[in-house]
């Protein structure tokens, strides 16, 4: 048994958590940090899952957190990750109306994009074909995103940690069934070691709501988790596309529709999706593994009400998103943006991952911003769903401004 002392314990050690540490140093804040987290290794859930898509701020309402902070994050980590040439792709996006009454969309993306500080371009049919010669658009326009790239998660996890690491940052590996004292600042790890802290900061993603009830706090919020899964183009498909190819959104639900997404390799491969159908628990990436009874029962009977209530337009999502996974469905909609892709042309890609999506339960409805919250000595990070991976260094600050941090740590 050992027993631990810091001034910042980092619960959850993805993308964000690993953003906070970053940030807490080079703010000066503190150097004596611990980053705990549940697996053996790092980034193998939300963080190393991601799409890696840098995202440009054209999907998010101004004013909004999400909106605040994206493409300062975008342009942060975009640099961090060019210094330290780690792989990337700045291919740029590509967004096409499927549908002829979904044009006007394109002028609500553009707006918001300007309003939030991203660089957009409205493209005829023929700009569009010069890009992506067998894209469709229904209306003949197209709205383009010249800053959006792809970047390769894991590296980028991978290389933050190892700096940290450098820079003195305890890591606290395979932490699991640990018992909170916030009234004492401690907790009790299941070997009997202890960790003693200032101020703890919760960013552990598909567990953070969980992980918050232990404080008391959030306890109206559970997480919804809804799996994504890809295909991928063969090597031998006729069609690449060059950059990453999206429809135009429904802007009442989180989700952003099955596209088309190339990695940072030299020839990329091209993933199409992900769906964003209900798993049945929150690690449940492939069949059987990982199911939740209980919480699957429970999540499936407030889903369920939320379609009969058609609240935020949610019975849309299920008829249009819920049941992607099914392979003709998903192949509907990746033709929908290119109508020559055949079924023969992709295969199932190993790439699965899960996004934590919060529900509120006493206002009955899907959470679509982040959400960070104040307890004892402690702050919650909630809801850090798409673009965290994209925004997180300026999500970091944001969090740490907007935090009882320096108050606990005085």
């Amino acid at each position: 048994m050992t027993s631990f002392n810091c001034d910042i314990l980092i619960v959850g050690g993805g993308m964000v958590g690993l953003s906070l540490a970053y940030q807490v140093l080079g703010r000066g804040i503190s150097k004596n940090i611990i980053v705990l987290d549940k697996e053996d290794k790092f980034g193998v859930h939300s963080s190393g899952r991601n799409s890696g898509v840098l995202h440009a701020g054209l999907y998010y309402k101004p004013g909004t957190l999400k909106a605040r902070v994206c493409v300062d994050g975008a342009k942060r980590l975009r640099e961090w990750v060019e210094e330290r040439n780690l792989p990337l792709n700045a291919c740029g996006k590509v967004i096409v109306p499927q549908r002829i009454d979904l044009d006007s969309q394109l002028e609500v993306l553009a707006e918001r994009g300007k309003s939030n500080g991203a660089t957009v371009e409205f493209w005829d049919e023929h700009q569009l074909h010069q890009c992506i010669p067998e894209a469709r658009t229904a209306s003949g326009r197209a709205l383009w995103s010249p800053n959006t790239a792809v970047v390769k998660p894991i590296s980028v996890v991978n290389s933050l940690q190892s700096e940290l690491i450098e820079k003195g940052v305890r890591f606290l590996s395979g932490c699991r069934n640990w018992f909170a004292s916030p009234e004492q600042c401690k907790l009790t790890l299941a070997d009997g070691s202890t960790i003693s802290y200032g101020h703890l900061i919760n960013s552990a993603g598909l567990q953070a709501d969980r992980v918050a009830h232990l404080f008391g706090v959030g306890l109206q919020y559970t997480l919804l988790p809804f799996k994504g899964l890809y295909w991928k183009l063969k090597p031998e498909s006729p069609i690449q596309p060059r950059c990453n190819l999206y429809p135009v959104p429904d802007l009442n639900v989180p989700f952003l529709g099955v596209h088309f997404t190339p990695n940072t390799e030299a020839t990329p491969t091209i993933s199409i999706g992900p769906t964003a159908t209900p798993a049945w628990g929150r690690e449940n990436y492939r069949g059987l593994q990982a199911i939740e009874p209980l919480m699957a029962a429970s999540n499936l009977s407030i889903l369920a009400r939320q379609y009969l209530a058609n609240r935020g337009g949610f019975r849309r999502y299920v008829h249009e998103q819920a049941f992607l996974s099914l392979p003709p469905l998903l192949l509907n909609a990746a033709q929908q943006l290119i109508p020559e892709i055949k079924s023969e042309y992709f295969s199932l890609s190993d790439k699965v991952g899960i996004r934590s999506q919060l529900f509120n339960r006493d206002g009955q409805r899907l959470e679509d911003d982040f959400l960070c919250l104040d307890g004892p000595h402690s702050t919650h990070v909630l809801n850090a769903i798409s673009p965290a991976f994209t925004a997180s260094f300026a999500l970091a600050d944001l969090i740490l401004d907007q935090s009882s941090l320096a108050n606990n740590l005085s």
